[in-house]
């Protein structure tokens, strides 16, 4: 989250300028026009991460799916990055209509979280309205990929009769990755 604030505001501050330099010099002679504020950003201001590239994800994705067709289960199964943006998401032939939601939402949980939703839905006992926060759904079902023991993607999957068994196939597509 600090590396989107980050580089929000750097994105933020170059276009001000540059706005600002445009705007200035909108009713100047053309002679005269200066060039653009930018800016260049020292390595203490930058953060590398890891991100899942978009064949990863869909071999994650595929091996979940295939997981889940090969004990006659009908699912969805989603993948999304870091930031919870959806990267892919495959829904199995006789899915539920609300099992691709589900599988996103299982997804965006996991990876918020940095852990199964398995485990998340135990600590609701202790604050049980963290199941109020948008866009998470906290039942079994959501795994997250991490790289370096960081969160870089998460993978949910919904539609099998109980969130055990979603998980063990979401673990399957996260398993995937490590071949």
């Amino acid at each position: 989250m600090k590396k989107t604030l980050i580089g929000a505001a750097t994105a933020a501050v170059v276009a001000a300028g540059t706005f600002g330099a445009v705007a200035a010099n909108a009713s100047a002679p053309a002679a005269e026009t200066k060039a653009a504020v930018t800016a260049d950003v020292s390595s203490r201001g930058l953060q590398q991460s890891t991100h899942l590239t978009i064949d990863a994800a869909t071999r994650a994705a595929q091996a979940a799916l295939d997981a889940a067709e090969q004990e006659n289960q009908r699912v969805t199964v989603a993948v999304v990055d870091r930031n919870g943006n959806t990267i892919v998401t495959l829904r199995g032939d006789g899915a539920g209509p609300q099992s691709y939601e589900s599988a996103e939402k299982k997804a965006y949980t996991a990876v918020s979280w940095n852990a199964a939703t398995s485990e998340l839905v135990e600590r609701l006992e202790q604050a049980p309205n963290l199941k109020d926060i948008p866009g998470t759904l906290f039942l079994g079902g959501g795994v997250p990929v991490q790289a370096k023991g960081a969160p870089v993607a998460g993978i949910g999957v919904a539609g099998a009769p109980s969130g055990d068994l979603d998980e063990k196939f979401a673990r399957a597509g996260a398993a995937a990755l490590g071949r």
